[in-house]
């Protein structure tokens, strides 16, 4: 199990129902049943991404807590019915459905809500405000924290920072990919989904660069920036320590357990 004193950097793959993860992953023979729990034990967190494509039964939130230690947690995609509109300002009642579709039997498993964009949305600030009001502090007594995976070149600018920052919202880091990049920290935890694995690398990443995105995870951690990563505007000089959920997505899949376990046991060395 990854050390106790890791817990504010957590690494982890997108989903857990992945056919080719079975014999390559998963042991041979373990029951599709026992698969989210097997990869709990393995990774920090995992990134739920049915969410995005549909609601899911409150049964089986409870049941995701349930088979997880106690120190695990997931993100969740906020749903595309939500994101995937002309008017983002008038999203509030899918927000609303959402959080009252079972999302808060995760209780204490709970981490960030990522709320993802097509690349085709263009950067409108009026608009992307009136969404960021949407997005509600705490549930049910909770803490609710959100992250916005924005993917067209209109939001590096650094009004959208300042709007960010303004609602504590996280911009999600996207690494290795196609999509724009944009680093500048805006809340008081980091999201990052790094796309690059191989099939030529056994465990997706180079050594290399396995090291480096370890010790970015570090970095974020104690408030700063790293180097290689870009960003819009000035970054705080005075970190503070923040929580980081760095995710392994995309790229040669099959790979990306290895990759994420791989970074674990780096910080644990």
């Amino acid at each position: 199990m990854p050390n106790q004193a890791k817990r504010r950097i957590r690494i982890g793959v997108g989903g857990w129902t992945y056919e080719p993860w079975r014999g390559t992953f998963y042991p041979d023979g373990l029951v599709q049943k026992r698969e989210l729990e097997f990869a709990s034990r393995k990774l920090t967190s995992i990134e739920i991404n049915g969410t995005y494509y549909g609601s899911q039964k409150p049964e089986s939130f409870a049941k995701w807590h349930d088979e997880t230690p106690d120190d695990f947690v997931f993100s969740l995609k906020g749903p595309r019915f939500t994101t995937n509109r002309r008017v983002l300002a008038d999203a509030e009642e899918s927000i609303q459905r959402f959080f009252a579709s079972g999302v808060m039997n995760l209780r204490d498993k709970l981490g960030p809500i990522n709320w993802q964009f097509m690349p085709t949305k263009k950067f409108d600030p009026v608009d992307f405000e009136n969404f960021l009001k949407l997005l509600p502090k705490s549930v049910e007594g909770r803490v609710v924290r959100h992250a916005v995976e924005v993917r067209h070149d209109s939001f590096r600018t650094p009004d959208f920072i300042a709007l960010a920052r303004n609602y504590g919202v996280a911009i999600v880091v996207a690494a290795d990919s196609e999509y724009p990049q944009i680093g500048d920290i805006t809340a008081p935890f980091v999201f990052a989904r790094i796309m690059g694995t191989t099939e030529a690398e056994k465990a997706g990443y180079s050594d290399a660069a396995l090291d480096q995105w370890t010790q970015r995870a570090r970095i974020w951690r104690s408030g700063k920036s790293p180097d290689g990563i870009r960003t819009v505007g000035a970054q705080p000089k005075d970190g503070h320590d923040l929580d980081v959920f760095l995710y392994v997505i995309s790229g040669f899949k099959v790979r990306n357990p290895l990759a994420a376990m791989a970074m674990i046991e780096r910080l644990d060395a």
